[in-house]
């Protein structure tokens, strides 16, 4: 499903509680990037700041579940005046790219990121497996928000 000129802006949740956001999430599926590529079992972790900010700490296993570590370290700075919901994330000094919230849990057990353009998107859990009925839900909504999701590939994991 091709993203037309009328479709209306990419929403976000209306609001998250950045210190229950904080945490290890692992990726379940997402969009494929070449930043990403080769990468198994996938997970970001957030770390509140005194400073206002989250280190992000993403990392990776290249090439194979068991394969070579991979690590990378960034910060992410919360938009005033978008309920948390909108961050702009800074691995490489000084570009920051957006990153938006776009479905949470209740209690926080999945998040959807992605961005304004769609062409990014990450589904994220607070454990390595999720059960298929709250997948299936997830897809439901994402397409419902115009989000292409012929174009996810489940993310291998332990």
């Amino acid at each position: 499903m091709a993203l037309n000129s009328n479709a209306q802006e990419l929403q976000t949740v209306p609001f998250v509680d950045v210190s229950r956001y904080a945490g290890k999430w692992y990726e379940i599926a997402s969009f494929p990037q070449r930043f990403q590529k080769g990468c198994h079992c996938t997970t970001a972790e957030y770390t509140m700041t005194n400073d206002g900010y989250l280190i992000v700490e993403n990392r990776c296993n290249k090439d194979a579940i068991d394969g070579k570590p991979s690590y990378i370290k960034g910060k992410a700075f919360v938009v005033k005046n978008t309920g948390n919901a909108k961050l702009k994330v800074q691995f490489f000094f000084p570009f920051r790219a957006s990153y938006w919230i776009i479905a949470l849990a209740d209690d926080y057990s999945y998040a959807v990121v992605s961005h304004p353009s769609r062409k990014y998107l990450w589904i994220l859990s607070r454990s390595p497996r999720m059960e298929s009925a709250v997948y299936t839900k997830i897809i439901a909504e994402l397409k419902e928000k115009g989000l292409d999701t012929s174009k996810l590939v489940l993310t291998p994991q332990i």
